[in-house]
């Protein structure tokens, strides 16, 4: 018995400590991507949040809710930032920004606020290993957090 609470406590340890890890690297990675081309800036967050989004649709598919903990964990410290990748004036034949953003700014501001306390939540369902709920935010989390944003301020893709 000692032995397994022994076990528990180091994998809750060892869990939150990777927990702290990915936050660093997550915020030291927000800080590399300055690269004085906006555009290009936050084509690779978003592509970022993209893969972050992938891989919690796969660790919902497979079951894995307690994995889906540190990607939304990831998406809710970049949420904050994304409005900062967005400065007046960076438009771009390469990018699918709408001039909304910037017509609309607090509308935009309280997208990206959105997607951080919807992360949260989805980071917090997943750490309580309530499957339910966790199933029931990624179902949703496309539609409640990325196209509160998506929708009103970036251009559809092509369809083919």
């Amino acid at each position: 018995m000692n032995a397994r609470l022994t076990l528990s406590a180091s994998v809750i340890v060892i869990g939150g400590l990777s927990l702290g890890l990915l936050a660093g690297c997550a915020s030291k990675s927000m800080s590399k991507m300055g690269s004085g081309d906006p555009v290009a800036d936050r084509q690779r967050l978003m592509k970022s949040v993209g893969a972050n989004w992938a891989d919690i649709q796969a660790k919902a598919k497979a079951g894995n809710i307690e994995g889906i903990a540190v990607n939304a964990e990831t998406l809710a410290l970049y949420a904050p930032h994304i409005p900062s990748y967005f400065p007046e004036g960076s438009t771009s034949d390469k990018s699918k920004a709408k001039p909304e953003i910037w017509q609309k700014w607090p509308e935009f501001q309280a997208a990206a606020k959105n997607l951080e306390t919807q992360a949260v939540k989805l980071r917090d369902a997943a750490k309580a290993k309530n499957e339910q709920a966790t199933q029931d935010i990624v179902k949703d989390f496309g539609r409640n957090a990325c196209g509160t944003c998506h929708t009103p301020f970036r251009v559809p893709p092509a369809r083919s």
